[in-house]
């Protein structure tokens, strides 16, 4: 019998030891009492476009931080991140001619998974940082000590992050007929400025000339829908915002709309298959080189047993050099099992490496090319790529080396800001699109056509 606390029954991995469980119970037990970041029937609708998007008629566009932070919960930065997403669907809506499902990593990714529980330094040993949802990132015995009350500002950050995220999208930000608004200024020198500007003028026009001939205004064009979406790692905050709702049968994470299971903790007898089995949420999965035929026939048979479409995304994670060989058995491994499935592209995290002064970075190039053969092999064996996740920012960072301005490691040290993982920085996802839009022409979409 599946609970919101049937996964304590299981093996839990990357999960925290509070020093007092007390406290953590009582911090859960007020999340419990406040409303839901995101509704039921939000849920239900993006199941429905997945579905969609699993048959090549819509595209899904998950992007944002690799971890939130408490500190960056300031209006420009929210509203840079939501113009990098809304600039990039422009660029695949106009390459592709098809819908796209705007995806963020944001509203409530604040954990991530570490490698080792402890850091060390200078012969100092200390709790690893798992994000501010956790501890904090000073490396000090106190800063690195897991505090219960961190979940309720991570709650809060959420809710502000996408109320103001709402906020801009219904007064008009996302308009079509003003996509200026979303101009980040630092990127006018940009290499790819002018064939993003023709881009725009070109919807523009297009917008003029339809609006022109139906004597109306394009109403779905004043506003776009997002849904938000981070991995669901700390399986006490998600408990907690776990809830049955009126009219609906079963239970809905009301915490996020689209939560993802890490290749850490993607083991089906475990306690993060165990929790996210029970949800109507959609769920994603991420698949590694060492994902087995028996251990993804398992998540798919345990994640989406009736098999819905829609219900359960494969974000295959494989680097550059190993997809050729990788994805194709995950493909047929599927197939086989006569499974609906979206099949999403992360192309960041099977392309990280250390530089030789042991930064943290990703090579453009590999990124741009392990999407390229995601895209050539689904095709070639009559699937469909359905998305991309990608780590990415609307700021002027140099994390990844590569791209149009030719980023090299010497330049890393001029903007690196993240805490955990390298992200595209605003020139580098905007190219990321333009490439993706270029295949994508390329790529027939299914049978039935979408719905506009």
């Amino acid at each position: 019998m599946w609970s919101p606390e049937s996964w304590k029954s299981k093996p839990a991995r990357q999960q925290v030891v509070y020093p007092d469980q007390d406290k953590l119970n009582a911090v859960v037990d007020e999340l419990g009492t406040l409303p839901p970041l995101v509704t039921s029937w939000e849920i239900v609708a993006l199941r429905a476009l997945l579905a969609e998007a699993s048959q090549g008629h819509r595209f899904v566009l998950q992007g944002g931080d690799c971890a939130e932070r408490f500190a960056d919960c300031q209006p420009p930065k929210i509203a840079n991140q939501l113009k990098i997403l809304l600039q990039m669907s422009l660029v695949l809506v106009q390459g592709s001619q098809r819908p796209v499902i705007r995806v963020g990593r944001f509203a409530g990714q604040y954990a991530k998974p570490r490698s080792e529980d402890f850091e060390e330094r200078g012969g100092e040993r200390l709790l690893s940082y798992r994000g501010d949802l956790v501890n904090r990132s000073p490396f000090t015995a106190a800063d690195r000590q897991p505090d219960p009350q961190r979940l309720l500002r991570a709650y809060e950050r959420s809710a502000l992050t996408l109320n103001f995220c709402r906020a801009l999208v219904k007064g008009g930000f996302a308009d079509l007929h003003h996509p200026e608004y979303w101009d980040l200024g630092f990127a006018r020198q940009s290499p790819l400025e002018d064939e993003y500007q023709e881009m725009v003028a070109e919807i523009s026009r297009a917008l003029r000339f339809m609006e022109n001939v139906l004597g109306v205004r394009a109403g779905e064009t004043d506003r776009i829908d997002f849904y938000t979406s981070h991995e669901a790692l700390h399986l006490p905050y998600e408990q907690a915002q776990t809830k049955q709702v009126p009219h609906r049968s079963g239970w809905f994470n009301l915490g996020v709309h689209f939560p993802w299971i890490g290749v850490r903790t993607a083991l089906p007898d475990e306690a993060h298959v165990e929790y996210c089995r029970g949800i109507e949420n959609p769920v994603g999965i991420k698949a590694g080189p060492a994902t087995t035929r028996e251990q993804l026939l398992a998540l798919i048979e345990r994640l989406n047993p009736r098999n819905e479409p829609g219900k359960l995304a494969v974000i295959h994670r494989l680097g550059r050099r190993q997809s050729e060989s990788v994805l194709p058995r995950l493909i047929e491994w599927a197939r086989e099992a006569g499974a609906n499935l979206l099949w999403i592209c992360d192309p960041m995290h099977g392309n990280t490496r250390l530089t030789s002064d042991g930064i943290k970075t990703r090579n453009f190039d590999d990124i741009l090319g392990e999407l390229e053969l995601a895209f050539t092999i689904h095709a070639g064996m009559r699937s469909y790529l359905g998305g991309v996740h990608i780590e990415l920012t609307g700021e002027n960072v140099t994390e990844c080396v590569g791209g149009a301005r030719g980023l090299s490691e010497a330049d890393l040290k001029r903007a690196y800001v993240s805490e955990v993982d390298p992200r595209l920085n605003y020139e580098q996802a905007l190219e990321i699109a333009l490439c993706i839009a270029r295949k994508m022409r390329a790529t027939p979409a299914g049978p039935t056509p979408a719905s506009p």
